[in-house]
This record gives structure tokens, sequence and C-alpha cells, in this order.
């Protein structure tokens, strides 16, 4: 059951994704041109709070528990596709050092109790060394989104001593310590400006990292206690399914309007093309069921003061998986009955294939989550979650 607390939140927070929809709409067609969001775009989302879906309430974060977080997802996302990646990646970056920072180091990342923007890179691309009070850390991180208008990035790195990788940590430094490099080229989430970033024997202070694998929060309630890698995949399944929505929308648009311009007889009285689009409706309905039926399970456990087992978390990510990959499938199967205006760089369909394409490439919904969860049904012993 959803709390009078929590619905007041769902309410708040849908509410401030409507009052931006005009400006990321706007907005839209200038990130492909420019390889990141608009200053406007960035103005409106720090301000509406959306990328504190995951921040502690403490911090002044929403807390917001899983399905309300997918809900936002998703509702950005069928406005504007670069802005919904974004805010997946930008709420997550944030809340990072949140969770499992000291309050030495919150402090001065949270100045003035102000939530700064963020970006981060959970693989371990680079090294730390240790040195007296912190580490060394060098290296260079690939499709860091959202990192020109971040004010600090958490980046992945494997500890070495005498040479041997002891452990993997997290450092979070600010922005303007790396640099960034303009490599963004890319077919799809152009907007996003996921360039790499690299820094080169960076001290960063040890309260300024954590322990990758068993950092315990320091703060915030049971939304915490889903870690990795269920406290990330909802957000991957929202982004794809609204994507996969926006192009059955965009289809059915297109349809309609033959049928009122010069082809009365077009695709919309072709029984093939109601087949497609009644069983893409359909799948795409009961992929979205799926993730939102396990994270409530997820969510009921976590509230209980359980914690998810392995298992647990190998499905909350396969079902993101196959969201994703059943949102590619229905983009690119609706695509095809667009007809040739279909490839036009204003015609919304065209988006939809290149940025659901470029999502399902992330490592966390490779299918390769399929074959841990199928060690899991078998009770194998090395399968793994994150693997």
């Amino acid at each position: 059951m959803i709390s009078s607390a929590s619905a007041q939140n769902r309410g708040q927070l849908l509410e401030a994704v409507e009052k931006m929809r005009d400006v990321l709409a706007e907005g839209s067609a200038e990130t492909e041109r420019s390889g990141c969001l608009s200053p406007a775009m960035v103005r409106a989302l720090d301000e509406s709070g959306v990328l504190l879906i995951q921040l502690p309430a403490v911090l002044g974060g929403a807390e917001a528990d899983p399905i309300t977080q997918f809900e936002v997802v998703e509702s950005v996302t069928a406005i504007d596709s670069t802005s919904g990646w974004c805010v997946l990646i930008g709420a997550t970056s944030i809340a990072w050092p949140a969770i499992f920072l000291p309050d030495t180091a919150v402090a001065r990342i949270f100045r003035d109790g102000r939530a700064p923007r963020a970006s981060g890179i959970f693989l371990p691309s680079g090294t730390a060394v240790p040195d007296s009070g912190g580490y060394r850390v060098s290296g260079q991180w690939a499709y860091a989104s959202g990192i020109r208008h971040a004010e600090w990035i958490t980046a992945g790195a494997k500890v070495k001593r005498d040479g041997d990788e002891t452990e993997r940590r997290m450092a979070t430094f600010p922005a303007h310590q790396a640099r960034i490099h303009d490599n963004w080229n890319v077919a799809g989430l152009q907007g996003t400006g996921s360039c790499d970033f690299s820094v080169e024997n960076l001290f960063v202070p040890e309260e300024f990292t954590w322990n990758a694998a068993n950092a315990v929060p320091q703060r915030g309630g049971a939304l915490y206690n889903l870690a990795m890698p269920g406290f990330v995949m909802h957000l991957h399944a929202a982004f794809a399914i609204a994507v996969a929505r926006r192009a059955v929308n965009a289809i059915i648009a297109y349809a309609h309007n033959q049928r009122a311009g010069y082809r009365p007889s077009g695709i919309i009285s072709r029984p093939v093309f109601h087949s497609a689009l009644g069983e893409c409706d359909l799948r795409l309905r009961a992929a979205r069921s799926l993730v939102i039926d396990l994270y409530r399970q997820a969510w009921a456990t976590v509230c209980g003061n359980g914690t998810l087992t392995p298992e647990q978390h190998a499905e909350l990510r396969g079902a993101a998986v196959l969201a994703t990959q059943v949102a590619a499938g229905v983009t690119m199967r609706l695509f095809r009955y667009g007809g040739g205006t279909a490839i036009l760089t204003s015609n919304i369909l065209q988006r939809c294939l290149r940025d659901i394409n470029a999502a399902a490439q992330h490592r966390m919904v490779s299918d390769s989550t399929y074959e841990q969860l199928g060690k899991f049904k078998l009770g194998l012993s090395d399968a793994n979650p994150n693997g």
C-alpha cells in the first residue's frame, strides 16, 4: 500500500514534470545539434526537483519509492528522451555520494544546503593509489552522461597496492578537476553529452571515497537497502518503455494523418498494421507490468527491513533487460510502418529508433544478465547479478 506521504510526493514530482513540458519539448531538437542540454533545460530540471528523486530526504531530496521514480523518468522521457536519460543518470550520480560519504564530505558537496548536479561512472575504469589521507586517482572513463552540466563527478577505480588490485572504490571530486574529452559523436542519445573524462594523479581525500562492494548507507531509509543493481534498473526500464510508447503514439498519429490527407487508404486500413500495433501495445504493457510487479515486491521486502537476495537482483535486472529489448523491438517494428517520412530528422520515429538502440547498448541492460539469472535458477555457485 502507498502511504499518503508517498502519494503526495509522487503527485508533486509528476506535476513538476508537467510544468517543464514546454521547455523540454522546445529544446529537444537543439540538443541533437549542440550535443548537450540547453541552459534552459538544465535550469528547468534543476529547479523541478526531478534530479533528486533518489537523494536522501535529509539532504533535501525526494527519497522517492522505486515506482514513483519509474513514473518520473517515464514522464520526462515521454516529453524528451535526452532529458529522460539525463535524469536517469543524474539522479543516481548525485545520490551515490549522498548515501555513502561521511558528513564531512557531504557538507562540502551540498554546500549551503543545495544539491549540485552530478555525473558518474560505476565501472572501475581508473586506478587509485593510496596516498597519505586519500588516493591518487588516474584514468579515463567513458559515457559520462550529463557531464557538461555536472558540478561533481563520481568514478569507479581499482585500488592498487604494490601493483596488486586490493579493492574497488568510488571517488567523488569536483567536475572542474577533470578533463572532458569532446568525443560524443554518436547515432543516438546525441544530446546527452556523454563524453569521456579523465584525471591524472588527482588527489582525492579518503572521506570522498567509499568501498564499492561493501559500503553501508550513512543516511536515508529503506530505499538504500535496495543496493546494486536493483537501485538503478527500474530507471533503465522506465526510459525504454517511454521511448517505445512515444513511437506507438507517433505511428497512431501518422496513421490518422494519412487518412485525413492524401492517402485515405494508408496503413490505417491494413490488417497487418492493426495486428502489429495491437501486439506492440500489449508487449509494452506486459514488460512494464513485470518491472512494476517485481519492484513492488522488492520495495515491500526492504520496507520490512529485509534484504534482497542476489537472485532477486538478477530478476530486477533481467526484467529491465527484457523491457529494453521489447521496447527496441516495438520501436523498430513500428518505424517500418512510418514510410519514407520516418527517416526525416523532424520525425519522432527516427529519434525514438536511434535513442532506444543507443540505450540498449548500456552494460546494465546487456543480455548477459539472462545468463546470470539462468545460473541462479540452476543453483550454480558462480551466479552474479552484477556479472
